[in-house]
């Protein structure tokens, strides 16, 4: 018997069909209001997400401004260069891609290595700022994840006879030191801006729109001439080494427009190769450290005491015994005639550099009167050139001053002043009593000085100043053939654990030339000479007098003087210094 197959049949309740269908359609209906929501109400949300995936905003870089001295030659271009980066997720490289790759960027392969396996990172720089023949080869490689930008890298034609005045830029061509951080928002420009379309590999496919066009930086035209520059800078270096000294500094200003022609100093750095880089190498001296400038003070005691009618150039100051006794203090005189007994003239206080006849000055003078003259030829205030670290120097309140403080500020002690802060003030003898207000850029025109003695007082320092250079004075080795010349030399003992040294010195000289019309002044600073020799006039003079002839022959100045040859004096022929 055959048994008959009867199919099963089930039945569903009818109600679980329709809350399939249901459901169903309640996730369809909220699938599509949230797809209308997103498309309606939250567009620039999913356009930045999907531009996101492509779309990138590269910078555009702005060229750096040039840097040129006041005759158009280059002292800071911009070069092109290329900085290698890479995704460290998308880098596919065989092991000889990576040793070509790391032996072309100058880099070890184990930091290669590592640079590349940080996976965490999303971007990273393998080397800023290679050549562009260099960037070829790597492009060359083809590795996926390594790419290239552009870049400008900063070069410097004038190496470390420049690299106070003009200073350096960072990797990221920004200003770090001198011109270069000085004048950053001049220089810099703006960079710009645009859109493109990259591929999965980083690669630029389409380049979609210009957001902001980039503003190049401003060329900037400095006072400073190469050529004297050159031979400021030769002169410092070779007294150096020849005195043995610690560090030097130098800087011409041309009276007229206040301009700075010539600015250096040692120790040096070439700012192309900063590698080996020190602090004392970084120090622009000539702005920024201060000292006592010595004798070369003396002019203005004794300007602010001829300007108040107390003394003429012709009259008496008895010197004698050669040293004068304030309290517990002595002030001695180094030079021969003080000694001898007798008077000498004020005009012989300058040109012998006596300690005693300033001190004596001084003292016949409120303290009140010094103090408003040393702050109105400069002195306790910045030179205000807009360079980095200007140094103030120090002078004390007048009504702190002791009389022996008093009788020693009269011969620069007891007061601290930067090399260019010391030049400036000279421009008040040069300028027939004007204080010239100083400038590093070019401007070409007569500056508006400010008076501090007038005309006649002016013309008889630089006088007093001349017969300085002359033979029985303490600095005829500033003397030049062809010009006139006027200064006075400066030698301090250097202050040392709250005292002064015994025996290092800072030896200075200040003068300017032609005398009959003036056209530079210049003033040279040697720090600890050591090789024996260590007055104003014998260190830092000869500097002056090498500087200034050559600087006056460039600029074509009118002689002053005749032709003939100078006879130097020998060694002991020329007036001690005091100290």
């Amino acid at each position: 018997m055959i048994a008959a197959s009867v199919p099963m049949m089930v039945r569903l309740p009818v109600w679980r069909a329709r809350l399939a269908v249901a459901l169903l359609l309640a996730a369809f209906l909220v699938l599509a209001g949230r797809s209308l929501y997103l498309q309606s109400m939250h567009t620039e949300f999913l356009q930045g997400k999907g531009e996101a995936r492509y779309s990138r905003v590269l910078e555009v870089p702005a060229t750096r401004g040039r840097v040129v001295d006041r005759n158009g030659d280059a002292l800071a271009i911009s070069t092109p260069v290329k900085s290698v980066w890479a995704i460290p997720d998308d880098v596919n490289a065989t092991p000889a891609q990576l040793k070509s790759l790391a032996s072309l960027l100058s880099l070890d392969p184990r930091e290669l290595s590592r640079k590349l396996s940080d996976a965490e990172r999303e971007f990273v720089y393998l080397k800023r700022q290679i050549p562009p023949e260099a960037a070829a080869r790597v492009a060359e490689l083809a590795i996926p994840g390594i790419h290239q930008q552009n870049e400008y890298r900063r070069y410097y034609p004038g190496g470390e006879t420049m690299a106070h005045v003009i200073g350096f830029t960072g990797v990221d061509d920004v200003g770090q030191e001198g011109i270069e951080l000085a004048q950053q928002a001049v220089l810099a420009g703006t960079a710009g801006s645009r859109r493109v379309i990259k591929d999965r590999l980083g690669r630029v496919v389409e380049d979609v729109e210009s957001i902001r066009a980039a503003q190049d930086g401003r060329d900037l035209s400095l006072s400073i001439d190469s050529k004297i520059q050159n031979l400021a800078f030769g002169a410092l270096k070779a007294a150096v080494e020849a005195h043995k000294a610690k560090a030097g500094a130098i800087v011409v200003l041309d009276v007229r427009t206040g301009e700075v022609l010539a600015l250096a100093n040692l120790p040096t750095y070439n700012p192309n190769n900063r590698a080996r880089l020190t602090g004392a190498q970084l120090r622009n001296r000539v702005m920024t450290d201060t000292f006592e400038p010595g004798s070369t003070l003396k002019p203005f005691t004794i300007g602010l005491a001829i300007e108040t009618g107390r003394i003429t150039p012709q009259t008496m100051i008895q010197t004698a015994p050669g040293a004068l006794t304030i309290g517990t203090y002595t002030i001695h005189d180094a030079h021969a005639d003080g000694k001898a007994g007798g008077a000498m003239s004020v005009a012989q206080v300058i040109q012998k550099s006596s300690n005693v006849g300033a001190a004596k000055i001084a003292l016949s003078m409120p303290r009140e009167e010094m103090y408003d003259m040393f702050k109105r030829v400069g002195f306790g205030a910045a030179p205000r050139l807009g360079f980095p670290g200007e140094a103030v120097g120090r002078v004390r309140e007048a009504k702190t001053w002791r009389p022996v403080e008093q009788a020693t500020m009269a011969y620069g002690h007891g007061i601290s002043v930067s090399l260019i802060q010391l030049a400036r003030a000279y421009t008040v003898f040069a300028r027939d009593g004007e204080l010239a207000p100083l400038s590093l850029l070019k401007t070409g025109v007569a500056a508006e000085g400010k008076r501090v003695f007038s005309p006649e007082v002016a013309r008889a320092l630089r006088d007093m100043l001349e017969s300085a250079v002359q033979p029985g004075g303490t600095a005829p080795r500033a003397r030049i053939v062809g010009w006139r010349v006027g200064g006075k030399t400066g030698t301090a003992h250097k202050q040392e654990n709250g005292g002064y040294a015994a025996h290092k010195y800072v030896s200075s000289f200040v003068g300017f030339a032609p005398v009959s019309d003036p056209r530079l002044v210049i003033a040279v600073m040697l720090d600890e000479p050591s090789a024996g020799q260590y007055y104003g006039g014998q260190v830092a003079a000869p500097v002056f007098s090498q500087v200034m002839q050559g600087a006056l022959r460039l600029l074509g100045a009118p002689y002053d003087a005749p032709l003939s040859p100078i006879e130097m004096p020998g060694e002991g022929d020329e007036a001690k210094e005091n100290t």
